[in-house]
């Protein structure tokens, strides 16, 4: 049988030793890195993606010494004690013929934490603690030595080769930059100079740990901020690093401080691929792309149109640990689809959480949500089809429960099928297409367009409540005006909207319809490059271009009661991406109002602006769009609790206040694994 994606499939030798497929899951930490106890639980994680079908992962960082720690007393490796633990890890994924890496990453300026050290004592903008301290002659000297016995170390744990941190912004990219090194010994000056820390790393790792040892690199290759690298200096640095010893040479893309997306879901797919392909031809050794790869279809394209030898993919394989396999046994349409949402994956990493995945909540807790055929067949009605019911109605089924699936409208999705709507979030309509076949294998019924009675559901084992939330309407007056309406009406019944549009409420979905106003969906790589102001790197350093802003569809007022700043309640890592795109296409955002009433000269609000400071505003808007908030659907659950019926109320039904389908999913899965 031909295989279906035979380059992302096919072996790579790499002389020494042979990955068995193109998958790389890339370093991410995940916060089971940070001590000893959780070893066993960062075991089952990388042995699920080994068993998936993974051909190398990568662990999260491991500082070299503990001034390079990401966070106080965070992962290190330092010592044969903490070497001789990791062997769970490592033996863990060679039971399934994987193969892991360790990362040695130094934080330098990016340090959470008083004693960090960097190539200068410049502050990092988004780290606290102020100033970094710079280090000596000496002490670069011997944080290269640090580097290769942390690699030594790596070997003796069992790991297959470690992967040398170069990128986003941490020590290795302070380095060799100007713009964070203004060092005047050896390791400062010239690009030559400011290149030797990787060179030399590269170098005495290579020469520790032997010939017959991965040692991958990962190189900035966009660094998306002003006095960067230029490409003539990152193409020289490449061909050094290959002459010191590396066997891989892995991308990466943007600073932790740059201002522009790199792997939000409005990133579109493989965004970055042609820079590594830029690369390629300038090295002998296998390259690696990475960012917002998250099919096989687009893995392929990249590994056979020349782009890369490799891909690396960390998030897709969150959602997903059988990717590989799935792709191999040509079983795609069943990956649970990466939407790059970050709510529950890199929120949690800069909010100092364990790192899962809203749509796969067992990632990170593989040991504790189990999820084993049941021994007890059930008959169970889950009503509504929005992400909870069908997280529960999937997961039930699966287990070997009789399940049946209620929703009164024609469709599954619930908001999900609002979101999918919203540019840059197109990637929705991929948790939807997994759930619908989820359900076919698990033998879910579905019934579409049924409003399930009491009577009805009363035939059941148990009832599984999941009918989600309905648009809040505030007490207004003049909210019946035919101005008015609400964030459903438009998103999903397409109700007309003028060129002035006032949206009242800016939590989540207010930032949404915002968005769904000013732009089109499904943004072409070049128009999104353009927008953000992403350029060839041979062009302008760091490949940082001005920003072309095309002219808004629409002119929008986003207003909210709270005087805090608007978004401030969106995603930490993921936010602030919003609050930029509503800012470049001139969204005014009103904080601190009342509103006072609507008429057929718009609506009347009152801003408040501090004590008795006050001032009255009429917006001459032609549509007003209520984003006031949702309240819980649950009129179902008093009359079954009175038939005495177990009833389980999950997702928006149980708490609407902030749609949040993070918590939705996991109850829902949650709820499987007990019933």
């Amino acid at each position: 049988m031909t295989s279906p994606y035979p380059h992302l499939l096919e072996p790579l030798d790499l002389g020494h030793t042979t990955l068995r497929n193109r998958v790389i899951m890339g370093s991410m930490h995940t916060g089971l890195e940070d001590r000893a106890k959780h070893l066993p639980e960062l075991a089952a994680y990388f042995a699920e993606r080994a068993k998936g079908g993974v051909a190398l992962s990568v662990t999260g960082g491991y500082a070299p010494n503990r001034h390079g720690w990401l966070l106080p007393f965070g992962s290190l490796m330092t010592s044969t004690k903490l070497a001789d633990k990791h062997r769970l890890v490592t033996d863990a994924v060679h039971e399934h013929d994987g193969k892991i890496a360790m990362q040695i990453l130094h934080a330098g300026r990016y340090g959470y934490h008083p004693f960090k050290r960097a190539a200068s004592s410049k502050p990092s903008p988004i780290t606290p603690f102020g100033k970094p301290k710079a280090m000596s002659t000496k002490e670069v000297d011997d944080t290269v030595n640090d580097f290769a016995k942390s690699a030594v170390l790596a070997r003796r744990a069992g790991y297959d080769g470690v992967e040398i941190m170069g990128s986003e912004g941490y020590l290795i990219n302070q380095m060799i930059t100007a713009r964070t090194n203004n060092r005047t010994d050896r390791w400062g000056g010239s690009a030559e100079n400011r290149m030797r820390f990787p060179v030399e790393i590269v170098e005495r790792v290579r020469e520790a740990v032997g010939d017959d040892f991965i040692v991958m690199y990962r190189m900035s290759l966009l660094d998306l901020v002003d006095d960067a690298q230029s490409w003539d200096e990152t193409v020289e640095l490449a061909k050094k690093l290959e002459t010191a010893g590396v066997s891989i040479l892995n991308t990466g893309i943007g600073w932790h401080e740059a201002r522009i997306p790199t792997i939000v879901t409005s990133v579109p797919r493989g965004a970055f691929a042609w820079v590594t392909g830029k690369l390629k031809p300038e090295v002998s050794v296998p390259v690696v792309a990475s960012n917002r790869i998250n099919t096989p279809e687009i893995a392929e394209e990249i590994i056979a149109s020349g782009q890369a030898d490799l891909v690396s993919m960390a998030r897709p394989l969150l959602s997903d640990p059988h990717f590989v396999n799935k792709a191999a046994e040509d079983r795609a349409d069943e990956i649970n689809t990466c939407i790059a949402c970050n709510q529950a994956c890199l929120d949690h990493t800069f909010k100092n959480k364990r790192a899962t995945c809203m749509i796969n909540p067992r990632a990170g807790y593989e040991t504790t949500l189990i999820l084993s055929p049941t021994r007890t067949a059930k008959r169970i009605a889950v009503v509504g089809a929005g992400p909870a019911g069908l997280a529960a109605a999937t997961e039930l089924g699966g287990r070997g429960h009789s399940v049946e699936l209620f929703e009164s409208l024609p469709e599954v999705g619930g908001q999900f099928r609002l979101a999918m709507q919203i540019p840059g979030k197109e990637e929705f309509k991929e948790t939807i297409r997994y759930y619908s076949r989820r359900m076919e294998i698990a033998g879910v019924k579905l019934h579409l367009g049924v409003r399930a009675g009491v009577d009805q559901l009363a035939e059941f084992d148990e009832v599984v409540v999941a009918t989600g939330v309905e648009p809040r309407i505030p007490s207004l007056p003049g909210v019946d005006h035919a101005s008015v309406v609400n964030y459903q009406d438009v998103i999903r019944h397409g109700a007309p909207v003028g060129k002035r549009v006032a949206v009242m409420g800016a939590g989540g979905i207010g930032f949404d319809v915002s968005e769904f106003l000013l732009h089109s969906a499904d943004e072409s790589i070049e128009h999104w490059m353009e927008r953000w102001g992403v350029t060839d790197p041979s062009l302008e350093r760091g490949g940082l271009a001005t920003k072309l802003k095309a002219p808004p569809k629409r002119e929008v007022f986003l207003l909210q009661r709270k005087n805090s700043e608007l978004g401030k309640g969106l995603g930490k890592t993921s936010g602030w991406v919003h609050r930029q795109t509503l800012k470049d296409s001139g969204v005014e955002m009103i904080k601190g109002v009342t509103y006072d009433r609507i008429d057929d000269s718009g609506l009347h609000i009152t801003l408040h602006k501090g004590e008795d400071n006050e001032e009255s505003r009429i917006l001459d808007v032609d549509t007003i769009i209520l984003c006031t908030g949702q309240e819980s659907v649950r009129d179902l659950i008093e009359p079954l609790e009175a038939l005495g019926k177990p009833v389980h109320v999950i997702g928006g039904a149980d708490v609407a206040a902030e749609l949040d389908a993070k918590r939705a999913i996991k109850q829902a899965t949650e709820l499987a694994a007990r019933l």
